[in-house]
């Protein structure tokens, strides 16, 4: 469908889709910046911080967000920042998400089937529901709209929901406030908030922890009893595994770090004081960050810094974590990565690097079903003491009852 095939004032299917309350357009891009980031830019691969459990969201909740829980009758209302509240006449079927996270809630509430595009295929993924009965994602679907970002591509999937922060779309690839009102008002809204980091300036609205923004995707697409039996699974598995954990003293230092190449040079710097999603597991795990105290920034849009390996010697943290490798294995990353650091003249100085612990970082993206994979595999990495070695068979969360809430048996 062209951009010209809608016709002003036809009633169609996206008639359903109200925004109101709080989403005014003017407000919602303000504060943006122009120039775009190309998919390998800062925008995509800088990644700063992530929810830590129980942490309180950075601003206070509008009214309308606390109400924003779905309902059994239409019409039903959900809001996020910075879209505001939308306004819903039937459940959303088809969507389509710009990351893994949002796809990977989209999946968590049942809601596989109406996948219809990914705005960031690469870093979507989809193996882990491989150990999870009866639980599958479409690849030929996503494989056929792997990097939905034009207004080409949202006319043509035809969704009900859009998985996106608008604003991400205007400062990563160059959309300006016509665009998303356009899309918005002749496609389907936009719901969703850049909350895998916390370190781009442009963000200048609330962010959301994980389970936050995972409770108002729950309400868009009228899931809530989904959303609960998560939240609850999520909450105790936590829990269990904290009770585990050694003192804050006997906690390893960790540097968290990008660089997707198998013969890193330089490193990009996260810091774990930034909470963005993509280090949840890490803040819930207690771990120390290496770079506490140091005047490095959070990798960010604007922060395109990096650090060699005499750098990283000052800093010597006991663990390494490194992302960009997510479609290794454990055994592939050590011998590839870790086994050019350990051939390096100055990496193979490393404390982490001489005693093997250097471990891939974790999604860039992730949502519910995801974080308790990665907070399983970390536990591991981090104390393999208590919880076994990273490639063990201990399991510290049930499969079967995870799969269970996903094919609607609560």
């Amino acid at each position: 469908m062209s951009r010209d095939d809608a016709e002003p004032g036809k009633p169609t299917r996206r008639s359903i889709l109200t925004y109101g309350g709080t989403a005014a357009l003017g407000g919602l891009l303000a504060g943006c910046t122009g120039g775009a980031e190309s998919g390998t830019g800062a925008g995509e691969d800088g990644e700063a911080g992530d929810d830590g459990g129980a942490e309180a969201a950075s601003t206070t909740a509008t009214e309308s967000d606390s109400e924003s829980e779905g309902s059994d009758e239409f019409p039903y209302t959900a809001a996020m920042e910075p879209v505001g509240e939308v306004t819903f006449e039937a459940v959303p079927e088809r969507w389509v998400a710009y990351d893994g996270g949002f796809a990977d809630m989209a999946v968590a509430l049942g809601k596989a089937d109406g996948l219809a595009g990914v705005g960031n295929a690469s870093r979507y993924y989809t193996y882990v529901y491989d150990e999870l009965p009866g639980v599958d994602v479409d690849r030929s679907q996503i494989e056929a709209y792997p990097e939905v970002r034009t207004k080409e591509e949202f006319y043509e999937i035809d969704a009900d929901i859009h998985l996106y922060d608008p604003q991400m779309l205007v400062n990563w690839f160059d959309w300006g406030e016509d665009d998303v009102a356009e899309i918005r008002d002749n496609v389907a809204p936009f719901f969703g908030n850049l909350i895998f980091r916390r370190s781009d300036g442009w963000h200048d609205y609330r962010y959301y922890t994980l389970y936050e923004a995972f409770e108002r995707v729950a309400a868009a697409f009228d899931e809530r009893e989904r959303y609960e039996a998560f939240a609850e699974l999520h909450e105790s598995f936590i829990a269990d595994v904290q009770a585990r954990l050694p003192s804050a003293d006997d906690r390893p230092s960790v540097f968290l770090t990008f660089e997707g190449t198998d013969e890193p040079e330089t490193f990009s710097p996260y810091r774990l004081v930034d909470k963005g999603t993509s280090k949840k597991q890490w803040l819930d795990l207690g771990v120390n960050d290496a770079l506490a105290g140091t005047d490095v920034e959070n990798l960010s849009t604007t922060n395109r810094g990096e650090l060699d390996y005499e750098n990283l010697l000052e800093v010597d943290p006991d663990v390494i974590l490194v992302r960009g490798h997510e479609r290794k294995s454990a055994a592939e990353f050590r011998d590839t990565v870790l086994a050019y650091m350990e051939s390096h003249p100055v990496g193979s100085e490393l404390t982490a690097v001489q005693n093997g612990r250097v471990y891939r970082g974790g999604y860039l993206y992730q949502g519910p079903i995801h974080n308790l994979f990665l907070t399983e595999r970390a536990a591991k990495q981090i104390y393999p003491e208590e919880f076994g070695p990273v490639t063990g068979d201990e399991r510290l969360f049930d499969r079967q009852r995870v799969a269970d809430i996903i094919n609607g048996e609560l």
